[in-house]
């Protein structure tokens, strides 16, 4: 079906255009032009739809639980999160996994995501045995993702030692198999992608990392990792390995134009060094970074090598693209005691490099999917917002209240009040 949507502005990293229409064809963009014939869309802005890649849904179930101290355990930190964590874990169910996931990627939505990478390393009973089909939690998740109409990079993750059962594959053989006969299952689902994933270097061994490496450069696949998210993990791979987490990813084969490296908050500037020759790109997730403590990312580093950023929210203590990009800003500031510091060059403010990686591009062109947010432009935060500051405007003085619906693969999935089929 050709349909033709006319907001009152189109919306890219730098500024807003009137007058214009975006027709779309089988999911895609096909043409932006000077249009009257359409679905009007009075009082919205169209943009790109926001990438939250990276993601645990059933985190979502911590929020608000874990926000006091323990009596056992009353110098709260990453690691005593951590055990709470594993004991939602232990709690999941197919069915119970399914409906976490759902109310997150609606959420998502609501918030202007589009799609998830969905960090999934739940896998097994919870003794550890696998379930009779041994990717019924994956299918579950990714089921819950069609259920709400986002789009979604699933990625199994490889668990060797270290977290507890479910999480674990007897052998990185084993876990391969996983990640084939999800792909083969994914092929019947148009909103699903499949790649692959390893937990850590603290939960990985070398000859996983090794393998796991090879497979995702063979089929050309995206292979995720987190790395230098806590100090103790980077002493641990230095008794270990004799080399930090990154430097190991580089020994290993890891690295490589479709791995992004989750977190990198106290990566060095020579791993950064590493990621930039390597094609390899960072995710951040300020909301849940700054919720446990883990540190600042070295943005300034990142920007200033060209690595590829983008966001995600991670535990889903708040799931707002703006804060996630406004934070990544506004830390910097306070690290520098200086203002609009991650200008990239050439340009004069930081907000197209921040929305470049929340969207994973820098606004509308044809041959694009057809994912797309509608902003309010009638909302008190942006009313009288000229059209060339209203990119900054959403970055640093507005939120996901400003979104007022979704569409993925060219379908309006999402609008306030309620969702269209």
């Amino acid at each position: 079906m050709r349909q033709t949507l006319l907001p009152d502005l189109v919306l890219d990293a730098h500024g807003a255009r009137s007058g214009l229409g975006i027709t779309i064809e089988d999911g895609r963009i096909v043409e932006i032009s000077p249009a009257t014939d359409g679905e009007r869309l009075p009082g919205r802005a169209l943009a790109p739809g926001f990438v939250n890649d990276h993601s645990h849904a059933f985190q979502r179930g911590l929020r608000g639980t874990v926000e006091r101290i323990s009596p056992s355990s009353p110098e709260d930190d990453f690691w005593t999160w951590r055990e709470r964590m594993y004991e939602l874990a232990c709690e999941l169910t197919p069915e119970s996994t399914r409906e976490v996931s759902r109310r997150c990627y609606e959420e998502m939505l609501c918030a202007g995501y589009t799609g998830v990478t969905e960090f999934h390393y739940v896998h097994h009973c919870p003794d550890g045995i696998p379930y009779e089909d041994p990717s019924a939690l994956a299918k579950a998740a990714a089921l819950a993702a069609e259920d709400a109409g986002i789009r979604l990079l699933l990625l199994p993750v490889a668990y060797a030692r270290g977290g507890v059962p479910r999480f674990r594959d007897a052998s990185v053989e084993a876990f391969l198999r996983r990640v084939d006969t999800l792909r083969e299952w994914s092929e019947g689902h148009p909103l699903v992608e499949v790649g692959l994933a390893a937990h850590s270097v603290r939960a990985v061994p070398r000859g996983w990392l090794e393998e796991i490496g090879g497979y995702a450069r063979r089929d050309d696949l995206p292979v995720h990792i987190h790395a230098d998210e806590q100090p103790r993990e980077i002493e641990e791979c230095l008794a270990e390995h004799g080399v930090r987490p990154v430097e190991l990813l580089a020994q290993t084969g890891f690295l490589g134009p479709r791995t992004t490296i989750i977190h990198a908050t106290h990566a060095d500037a020579g791993e950064l060094d590493l990621l930039s020759e390597h094609g390899a790109s960072v995710c951040a997730c300020p909301t849940t970074e700054g919720n446990l403590g883990d540190g600042f990312l070295p943005a300034g580093g990142i920007l200033d090598r060209g690595i590829r950023l983008s966001v995600g929210s991670d535990s889903h203590v708040r799931i707002d693209p703006f804060e996630e990009l406004r934070e990544i800003e506004t830390n910097a500031r306070r690290l520098s005691g200086r203002r609009n510091v991650l200008v990239n060059e050439g340009e004069t403010s930081p907000t197209p490099w921040l929305l470049r990686a929340g969207w994973d591009r820098g606004g509308l062109e044809t041959g694009d999917t057809a994912d797309l947010i509608e902003i309010d432009l009638s909302h008190p935060a942006l009313v009288d917002v000229e059209a060339g500051d209203l990119p900054s405007a959403l970055v640093f003085g507005a939120g996901s209240e400003v979104v007022v619906g979704a569409w993925v693969s060219g379908r309006r999935v999402y609008a306030r009040g309620g969702k269209d089929g």
